[in-house]
């Protein structure tokens, strides 16, 4: 007899261990991320910056799958720091612009470590990792 409840269940639940492991990941940078003065959300929004240099708002949050709720007072704290500026586009004043700025370009030399640490905190052969983010990404492309 089947019980009707069994999808209920924690240990039947997909999101349930990936929300869990993303949140034990974050707790695991915190240390890393304290000396950059960067939090999680800082540090993945200065990853775009690093490479992108400039960008609308709107770019960004789509590349970090983040609203403009969550995005702006990241961006204001990161402004605040020196990081980046943001200004309106001159073409189109709807839109915000980001720029990094050099205070945040040389803060990527001192970043470059972080990804080096982080893999002795994550116990995973190097096939499973990237059978890992594959699948996570086929993910996110659905959403």
């Amino acid at each position: 007899m089947s019980d009707k409840y069994e999808s209920l269940k924690i240990e039947n639940q997909l999101c349930f261990p990936l929300y869990a492991c993303s949140k034990e990941i974050i707790r695991r940078y915190n240390p890393i991320l304290e000396k950059l003065d960067l939090t999680y959300t800082q540090y993945i929004t200065m990853l775009v910056l690093w490479e992108k240099k400039s960008l609308n708002v709107k770019t960004l949050g789509e590349c970090l799958f983040l609203d403009s709720g969550t995005l702006t007072p990241v961006l204001k704290k990161l402004e605040a720091k020196g990081l980046l500026t943001r200004e309106r586009c001159k073409e189109d004043e709807r839109l915000l612009n980001v720029n990094i700025t050099q205070s945040g370009l040389a803060l990527r030399d001192i970043a470059v470590e972080v990804p080096q640490k982080m893999k002795g905190c994550i116990n995973l052969e190097p096939e499973e990792a990237r059978m890992l983010y594959k699948i996570l990404y086929k993910m996110l492309e659905e959403f």
